[in-house]
Formats: structure tokens, sequence, C-alpha cells
């Protein structure tokens, strides 16, 4: 019993115990810096100095933006970016189903496959939503003698949905003796042009170029899409002076006559008008002599 207060003597002690910490100059062995430790105030020292470099340690990865560079962590703004580029990707993904949907249409005015529906991307939604299993309802004597009626006198008008006083013309795209008529029955939506090769074809009204590629069956195609749902179609061009998405004025020169294509027997324009997806005969809206 009488040994452990002498051991606590002993070890408080050896704590206490001064030593000195002396700095020589190595040549002259002359004394530059000396500090007197003991074992306890090198303990807590050392022991402080851990405290503080973890505190200080936990408050940058805590309160700075210093922890953003800690693998592992991501800011503020890295998050509410991922949110905004989450959100954009799925609007995209609707935009570009409807927009393939739309090139489908605009494949099939290329190709002559076309029914007579609108081209555009509300009707595209329309037909989306369209039921099937609606009850058809047969119509009336008079309602069909008034329907006939009204389809004669809406058969020769290439705006059916503008007003009287909406003054809308159209230009000649070339001059030239035409090859090929409008023939609806055979599928032939347009008037073959005769003209000389490299002459230049003209927008023929304000518009904005909704395709502008090369086909392999009709060569440089240009479609320029104007008001009242009107889409004009130049086929068999030698070269195209206009990409889609430009916005074209009357009579501004989109391409150049050519022979280009599978489907062709020498220079001339395929030529088609589009009103409201239907094809309707260009010759009775423009003079190409």
């Amino acid at each position: 019993m009488g040994n452990k207060p002498q051991n606590k003597r002993k070890f408080a002690k050896k704590l206490l115990h001064k030593y000195r910490l002396v700095i020589l100059n190595d040549d002259t062995f002359e004394e530059r810096l000396s500090f007197k430790l003991t074992k306890l105030n090198v303990f807590v020292t050392v022991t402080l100095s851990a405290i503080l470099l973890v505190a200080a340690t936990t408050y940058i990865i805590a309160f700075t933006p210093l922890k953003e560079y800690i693998p592992g962590y991501s800011s503020a703004k890295v998050k509410e970016r991922a949110v905004n580029l989450a959100y954009t990707t799925d609007s995209l993904q609707d935009v570009i189903k409807m927009n393939n949907q739309y090139l489908s249409s605009i494949k099939s005015v290329l190709t002559g496959d076309l029914e007579a529906y609108a081209l555009n991307r509300d009707s595209i939604l329309e037909d989306s939503e369209y039921d099937a299993d609606m009850e058809e309802v047969t119509p009336s004597r008079a309602d069909s003698l008034l329907r006939e009626q009204v389809a004669q006198e809406d058969k020769y008008n290439i705006l059916p949905g503008a007003t009287e006083n909406i003054n809308f013309s159209l230009i000649t795209p070339v001059k030239g003796s035409i090859s090929a008529e409008f023939d609806a029955d055979e599928k032939h939506f347009a008037v073959d042009i005769v003209v000389a090769r490299n002459s230049p074809i003209k927008s023929v009204a304000d518009g904005r170029v909704i395709f502008s590629e090369w086909t392999t069956e009709t060569g440089y195609v240009i479609i320029v899409k104007h008001g009242y749902d009107l889409l004009s179609v130049y086929k068999h061009n030698a070269s195209l002076t206009k990409e889609q998405g430009d916005a074209v004025r009357a009579g501004e020169v989109i391409a150049t006559a050519g022979s280009t294509g599978e489907f062709t027997t020498g220079p001339h324009l395929h030529f088609e008008l589009w009103n409201e997806g239907t094809p309707v005969d260009p010759t009775e809206y423009i003079d190409f002599n």
C-alpha cells in the first residue's frame, strides 16, 4: 500500500522533470535558441494542436466552399444545375418526339406518299389525341348539299382560312415550259418545269426553310413553310443556297436548277404546293410561262 503513493510521486516527478531543447550552430556550436520543456507541457501542446487541427478541418468541410474540392461532396449550385438539366432533358425528349413525327410527315411530302392532313405540330398533337371510337353521325341531305357547295367554293381557294382583306400572292419560282402537269390520280403532286441548268430558283413567298438536304431519289430538295400553313417544295436542284431554319423573302434565290437524284430526266424543277397538308395544282396560282 505504501508503494502506490511513492509510484505516483515518481510519475508526477517524471512529468514535471525539466528538459532543455537547445538549437546550436553546427560549425561554431554557438547557442542560437533554447526552450525549457517538460513531458507534461509537451503532451498538452501536442494534444491542443491536434484538437485545433481537427476543429479547423471540420469547420472548413462544413461551412466553407473548400469542401467542394473534397471527393464525395457537391455544391448546391451543382445540385441545382443537375435538377434543371433533368427537367430540360425531359422537355427536349418531348420536343424531339414531336419533331420526329413532323419530319416523318415532311419525308412523306418528298416521296409523294402523304395523305391529306395538316403538316404542322398542332395537327400532330391533335392526331395523337383523336378518339377513334367516336360515334359516326350520318349527315342529312340538306347538310350534304351544303357541304358540297362549300367544297366547290373552296376548291380553288389556296387560303381557305384567310379573310378577303388579306393580300397574299405567289410569285413564279422560275420561268419555263411545263413537261409534266399536276396529276393527283397518278400521285404526281407537282408540275415539272423545263429550265436551263443552274437557273436561279426563287421562293414563291416569304417564309422559313424547314428542309434543305440531299435525297437519293430527288437530289437536292428544299422546302419552305409560308403563312397560312402553305408549303412550297423544290426538287432536283443542282445546289441549295439556303439552309434549314433560314428565313427567306418572296423572290429570294434559294437554289439553282439541275438534274440531281434518281428520278430525273434532265434539267428541270419539280415544284409542289401544299395547302394545309393537301397538294394543290400550282398552275392555278402561278404563271410559269
